[in-house]
């Protein structure tokens, strides 16, 4: 089941075109083990599975390239937003423990996330800047700088989605899937 959410949610991020994804579960039981195999065998292709949010048979899923997600980290503004944010490591390992604390916090979701998922720094600050208003368009996330370019992403991210659902239906496996970093 759990394979099923990663090849719909999380296809771009397993080709590597986006830097990681992010899902929410639901299970009638903890897929932990799930989650610690699908880690094992994922290790050497460079993909990482982290349970960011637990609440009763939810829980909110982050598949990420870690390496990517320490470049996305260094792009220029990105620091800058993440410390508005209490981030004061933004070293991946810290960045992701700030965010899993503003998650638990329960003060709404954190706009910031953005940035852990890839998007560009100028559309994360649009969003947070315009309360999610007055976007130029909408696809995966909101866009508030680069149209164009983001378009054109959106259709890469599809059409990614569309062949890998064909793939696994056809009986390719999640790791076959996976291109290794």
């Amino acid at each position: 089941m759990l394979e099923k959410y990663l090849i719909e949610h999380c296809a771009p991020t397993l080709a590597s075109l986006k830097t990681a994804s992010l899902f929410s579960y639901h299970a009638a039981q903890d897929p932990e083990d799930d989650v610690k195999h699908l880690n094992r065998i994922f290790r050497d292709k460079g993909v990482e599975l982290l349970i960011l949010k637990r609440e009763e048979n939810a829980m909110l899923i982050y598949v990420c390239r870690r390496t990517q997600l320490a470049k996305d980290l260094e792009r220029p503004g990105a620091k800058e937003l993440l410390e508005r944010y209490g981030y004061t490591d933004t070293s991946v390992d810290g960045a992701i423990e700030r965010l899993r604390m503003r998650l638990a916090s329960g003060d709404g979701f954190p706009h910031e996330i953005g940035l852990f998922l890839g998007y560009p720094v100028e559309d994360v600050l649009g969003f947070i800047e315009n309360a999610g208003q007055n976007c130029k368009c909408c696809g995966c996330w909101k866009v508030y700088c680069n149209e164009c370019e983001a378009v054109r992403t959106f259709a890469r991210y599809k059409k990614c989605r569309d062949i890998y659902k064909r793939l696994w239906q056809e009986g390719r496996s999640v790791l076959q899937l996976t291109v290794a970093a």
